[in-house]
């Protein structure tokens, strides 16, 4: 129970962080390019394999951990993860796995953000 309070915790303080940054960013750039979210995944990206390594090396309590790499950066960014476990492949040789889990996690989140535009269409256009 602990180590969720600790998770609830940073997933509050990583969503908001997300926010800010990202509002922050793209309010500087005048491009409608999302350069907050390109910011906020790569700044995230970045935090976990920098954290990843960091924690193998420190003794710190699980429910510490947790908090910062699945709450803080859960919210923060789940792109975060999806990094650090496509570079993990990579570095134990396993590229074709490597290679795969990056098609298919760019492929299929990109093929069901337009499945939920067209099912929003649809259902919007039956007026349910």
């Amino acid at each position: 129970m602990r180590e969720l309070v600790f998770i609830a915790i940073g997933g509050s303080v990583g969503a908001v962080s997300r926010y800010l940054v990202s509002k922050g960013v793209n309010m500087l750039s005048f491009s409608i390019f999302p350069y907050g979210t390109l910011v906020v995944n790569t700044l995230g990206a970045g935090l976990i394999g920098f954290l990843f390594s960091y924690f193998n090396d420190l003794i710190l309590p699980v429910h510490y951990k947790s908090m910062i790499t699945i709450g803080f950066l859960g919210a923060f960014t789940t792109f975060s993860t999806y990094s650090l476990e496509s570079v993990n492949l990579f570095l134990g040789g396993e590229y074709k796995i490597g290679t795969l889990n990056i098609l298919l996690n760019n492929f299929i989140s990109l093929a069901a953000v337009l499945a939920g535009i067209l099912i929003f269409r649809l259902i919007q256009n039956q007026g349910v």
